[in-house]
């Protein structure tokens, strides 16, 4: 079965730095879009940032781009978001989700498109 798993959120100082993981299994990576999700109390979930397809292909919001990184590491069947220069609007729950047939750049931050979630894991930025 479809399963995805995130891991290591927590709390961290404005400007600092955290990497999250997506534990999948159920399936290959290679044939899915994985997308990372945030939700903040009282705001629409939003699409941060995605890995698409065979070649790897990612997309990013404009709110995050250059600070954030998205990767795979297939032999583990994980997706990571490497987190840099954090703001206090990052913080949120961020959620892994999956989508097949891959996703391109119109489409992949529509989360009502996805049936496949983590189970979230808290990002708070705060001095």
């Amino acid at each position: 079965q479809v399963q995805l798993v995130e891991s290591g959120g927590g709390l961290v100082q404005p400007g600092g730095s955290l990497k999250l993981s997506c534990a999948a299994s159920g399936f290959t990576l290679d044939y899915y879009t994985i997308t990372w999700f945030r939700q903040a109390p009282g705001k629409e979930r939003e699409g941060v940032s995605c890995i698409s397809g065979p070649d790897g292909s990612t997309y990013y919001a404009d709110s995050v781009k250059g600070r954030f990184a998205i990767s795979r590491d297939n032999a583990k069947n994980t997706v990571y978001l490497q987190m840099n220069s954090l703001k206090p609007e990052d913080t949120a729950v961020y959620y892994c989700a999956a989508h097949t047939p891959p996703l391109g750049p119109d489409v992949w931050g529509r989360s009502g498109w996805y049936g496949n979630w983590g189970q979230g894991t808290q990002v708070t930025v705060s001095s």
